[in-house]
């Protein structure tokens, strides 16, 4: 079976989807569901923890989502490490999708502090999974910290804009081995999915690509097919481009 393993963990699919920006848990609960992904993300910072109100937790079953705690909304290492801290502690996961973001009108990750808690996370035994840039050099840094993947932006958090990145993209597959490289953020529609795992993506993470769509629950469905049939044209392999036309049916003993 062609499982995404992280960390020793298989999952069957290779979608993994966020929980922010839906109308409501009810349509959350839908859209998970259309996904067809096995792992979810859940903002630590924003998620209700107190289970006497009605909390986005409720809406998920542990039984059917293994769930991934994310530090969104943090500015610096300390806070990072402090919200995965506190994930933790109230029983979300050792888990967790690593965000420092560096500054505000683009969300772009700031880098340093990434790896800074990274290298302090990974020693208290988390599983950390770092959004970052698309830069080699850290990278390879992430790698050398225990990062278990690296998960680079395709284009801006909340863009939609697509892969806009795919040769480096495509060179961070290149060095990226023993732990899964995956696309985060920037997926606007099914195509870019696609595009994602043809590159040699492992996984593809998004959320406002479905929770921002008019019907979010379709684009789910459409984003699992995206992923199923770009990683397979993957696998099997492109044609090789050509600048002139060659006949698709053999032109030996045809009779002129």
């Amino acid at each position: 079976m062609d499982s995404l393993v992280i960390a020793g963990r298989q999952f069957r699919s290779r979608l993994i989807v966020g929980t922010g920006k839906y109308k409501s848990f009810a349509e959350t609960a839908r859209a998970l569901e259309a996904s067809g992904a096995e792992m979810v993300t859940v903002a630590v910072r924003r998620v209700n923890l107190d289970r006497s109100k009605e909390s986005l937790l409720d809406y998920i079953d542990p039984s059917k989502y293994f769930l991934l705690p994310n530090t969104a909304g943090c500015y610096t290492a300390e806070d990072a490490i402090r919200a995965a801290r506190l994930g933790r502690e109230v029983g979300l996961s050792d888990w967790i999708k690593l965000e420092v973001i560096g500054d505000e009108r683009t969300l772009y990750p700031d880098i340093q502090a990434t790896l800074e808690a990274t290298r302090v996370l990974v020693k208290e035994g988390f599983t950390v999974l770092p959004y970052t840039s698309d830069d080699v050099v850290f990278a390879k840094r992430l790698l050398d910290a225990g990062a278990s993947a690296v998960m680079p932006l395709g284009a801006p958090i909340g863009s939609g804009l697509g892969i806009q990145n795919q040769a480096n993209i495509r060179i961070l597959r290149e060095i990226i081995t023993g732990v899964p490289l995956i696309v985060d953020a920037g997926v606007g529609t099914a195509s870019d999915a696609a595009i994602a795992m043809e590159l040699g993506a492992d996984a593809v993470l998004m959320n406002t690509g479905i929770a921002g769509a008019q019907e979010p629950v379709l684009m789910a469905e459409a984003m699992k097919h995206a992923v199923l049939a770009g990683r397979s044209s993957y696998l099997a392999g492109r044609m090789p481009r050509k600048l002139y036309a060659t006949a698709s049916s053999p032109l030996e003993g045809v009779v002129r």
